[in-house]
């Protein structure tokens, strides 16, 4: 995953995908909605915040689209 198009907070969000989905893979669930553990699951909420990071580019407040 070294795309030089990538910047830091899109390269993270990509990192914490990749390790989503191979959770989801091992737990054989196609989302987390499906897994029990939804609502504590720390991989989880690494990458919502990695998803409002990338959104953000790392400022509070509004999100770049």
């Amino acid at each position: 995953m070294n795309d030089p198009k990538l910047d830091t907070f899109e390269y993270t969000l990509q990192e914490k995908l990749e390790e989503l989905k191979t959770c989801q893979q091992n737990k054989q669930k196609q989302s987390c909605s499906e897994c029990e553990k939804i609502l504590e699951c720390e991989l989880r909420k690494s990458y919502v915040k990695a998803v409002y990071t990338s959104m953000n580019k790392g400022t509070s407040g509004d999100f770049s689209f």
